[in-house]
């Protein structure tokens, strides 16, 4: 069994950085794909970035150019740079994992989330 812990939410000013991370425990090999989804309020669950074991990297257009996946196979540990932010990236940001070397439609293994509040 997996487990995802995420941290560093918080509540930043637009045009402010945070970095979210997130902890795997259990068996994860460097072939999972790692990802983050977000859920902001009164709207439906969405992909947001994902990094697969190769280190490929892919983006929902709202936020290329602004956030970066990275991940850190030797402390099971994928990050999230959320640069340049907006109020419209306000949601709860989880973290997701999956063996099969993708995400698809319902990743495996799923955080409980982490709150990400960008407002002045």
């Amino acid at each position: 069994q997996v487990q995802l812990v995420e941290s560093g939410g918080g509540l930043m000013q637009p045009g402010g950085s945070l970095r979210l991370s997130c902890a795997a425990s259990g068996r994860i090999s460097s072939t999972y794909a790692l990802g983050w989804y977000r859920q902001a309020p009164g709207k439906q669950r969405e992909w947001v970035a994902v990094i697969i074991g190769g280190g490929t990297t892919n983006y929902q257009d709202s936020v290329k150019g602004r956030f970066t996946i990275s991940r850190d196979n030797a402390k099971n540990t994928v990050y999230l740079q959320m640069n340049s932010l907006k109020p419209e990236d306000t949601a709860v940001y989880y973290c997701v994992a999956d063996p099969r070397g993708f995400l698809g439609l319902v990743p495996r293994y799923w955080g409980q989330g982490t709150q990400v509040t960008v407002s002045s």
